[in-house]
């Protein structure tokens, strides 16, 4: 005959038992749920990843970003890695980061390969050239960082700045001659080097209805003569100073007193590009200084 009296407290043992198994399972469902709703820890290494990061509103999942990346003054806590091509491995895993983006000059290769083995998802978009890149670019950044709307409303927005862009090269065109362009980059104690095909600033010159003057590839240094001598009707500079100039402008013909006697210098044709527009190729920035460029070509003198 069964004894009750053990059996109700065996039934009440299996019953806490139960419930504490039970506890013990959606608590780990609910921390699995919680894993997976995490948001991303982004490491952003290149100046025009960072900046389509803030300009799909992720730039709170930024734990990181390389030393050519510029940070709004609201975000100036966020961690700054080294050069974007020659990152460590260890200063990123410290960082416990989900996803490592760049462009295709990311690296060392031995660095990515490490965070990779580390199970940190590591991304490598093409540089920008053309619109039809940056707009992969963005597609594909979009996904990653599911900004997906936020992805399509910016490419929207460059496509009509694309429009304006090209109507402004009508007319500009429509006036003769495309104005004839001279880039200088200025870097401390060195020599200004001009800026020929296949740089940012050639990019964003030819963007905005100009003509590249510089006639090679690259950059080079030319003396004041040389500079002279091609007859620039614009000149574009860019300093790579951590010191701000009050007036770069002033600051560079006493540099470069010839320049003045150019079409540029005479007609106060010399202008500052922002920095940040050369760097990432084909960007926001890029776009934005192509933009305005154009208005300024449409009203340049040409001689």
């Amino acid at each position: 005959m069964l004894n009750l009296t053990t059996i109700l407290p065996f039934s009440r043992r299996m019953a806490t038992s139960l419930c504490i198994s039970a506890l013990l399972c959606s608590s780990a469902i609910a921390h699995e749920g919680e894993h997976q709703h995490t948001s991303p820890r982004v490491v952003s290494a290149g100046a025009g990843m960072t900046e389509l990061v803030f300009a799909l509103d992720a730039g709170n999942e930024l734990v990181a970003v390389d030393s050519t990346s510029q940070l709004p003054t609201e975000s100036k806590d966020i961690a700054k890695l080294g050069y974007h091509r020659m990152l460590s491995a260890e200063g990123i895993l410290a960082l416990n980061p989900s996803i490592v983006m760049g462009s295709d000059a990311m690296g060392p290769k031995a660095t990515l390969e490490v965070l990779s083995a580390a199970k940190v998802n590591v991304v490598q978009l093409p540089s920008a050239n053309t619109q039809a890149q940056l707009y992969s670019n963005i597609d594909q950044m979009g996904k990653l960082l599911q900004r997906e709307p936020q992805a399509k409303k910016l490419k929207s927005k460059l496509q009509q700045s694309f429009v304006d862009i090209e109507a402004k090269k009508q007319q500009i065109a429509s006036q003769g001659d495309a104005p004839k362009v001279l880039f200088l980059l200025l870097q401390p104690d060195r020599p200004a080097r001009v800026g020929g095909d296949d740089t940012a600033a050639d990019i964003i010159i030819n963007l905005a209805g100009g003509k590249n003057i510089a006639g090679f590839s690259g950059y080079k240094s030319v003396s004041q003569e040389g500079i002279l001598a091609l007859n620039p009707d614009v000149i574009l500079i860019s300093n790579r100073s951590d010191k701000e100039t009050d007036n770069p402008v002033d600051a560079l013909l006493k540099n470069m007193p010839l320049l003045a006697h150019t079409p540029a210098g005479k007609n106060k044709q010399i202008q500052n590009l922002n920095p940040q527009a050369l760097l990432g190729g084909l960007g926001i920035s890029a776009v934005a200084a192509a933009d305005k460029l154009a208005s300024d070509f449409i009203s340049v003198k040409r001689y």
